[in-house]
């Protein structure tokens, strides 16, 4: 019964703040939504005994949100100074997603003791070595796959960051290889005493 309950109340969350990440007109509020969205999914996963697929949620998708919001920043090109002074707009959302956190992780720490006989196990086998398993075997070819798809997205990021500027200066490296050591260095004869006059 207790199990129902959490799961229940993960799984409502998870859909109300998936729902949020696309209906949020403001790009902040929209992360802050995800963030919420990866922590429940996380407890939905240990509900069903993948820890090791909720702390890789946790670690890698919850630890790359901020670097995906620095490059939304960084391609946006967002005034930090307006951020500063619409903090106080972005207070309420920055709290509810905080005690909704801290709820949740109240109700995983209380010890709430979940129904473990209702999947009988065969063999003994870790989370680790079957998911190894299964995704090295016989999911190999979409595994490398989509490590191929975000290799073309890093390298997409890269590309839409580094796209001229008005105003930027950019660095040409065949230009400065292509210099000599007269172009570069200039000798200049200084009085003792005196500094160098430009």
């Amino acid at each position: 019964m207790a199990t129902d309950i959490v799961f229940y109340f993960f799984s409502l969350i998870t859909v109300f703040a998936a729902v949020g990440v696309i209906a949020s007109r403001n790009q902040v509020h929209s992360v802050l939504f995800l963030v919420l969205t990866f922590f429940n999914t996380a407890g939905l996963f240990v509900l069903l005994e993948a820890e090791l697929l909720a702390a890789l949620l946790v670690i890698v998708y919850m630890g790359a949100v901020a670097i995906l919001f620095l490059f939304v920043v960084m391609m946006l090109d967002v005034q930090f100074e307006e951020l500063r002074q619409g903090a106080i707009q972005h207070l309420p959302m920055g709290i509810f997603v905080g005690v909704m956190i801290l709820a949740e992780l109240i109700v995983i720490l209380s010890g709430v003791h979940l129904d473990h006989h209702a999947v009988e196990v065969t063999a003994k086998v870790s989370n680790t070595l079957a998911i190894g398993q299964v995704m090295f075997t016989k999911y190999l070819l979409p595994f490398e796959i989509a490590s191929l798809i975000l290799l073309v997205a890093l390298i997409g990021a890269v590309v839409l960051t580094l796209r001229k500027r008005t105003g930027v200066k950019r660095q040409n490296i065949s230009k400065q290889l292509a210099r000599t050591r007269d172009e570069a260095v200039e000798l200049v004869k200084v009085t003792s005493g005196e500094g160098a006059k430009p």
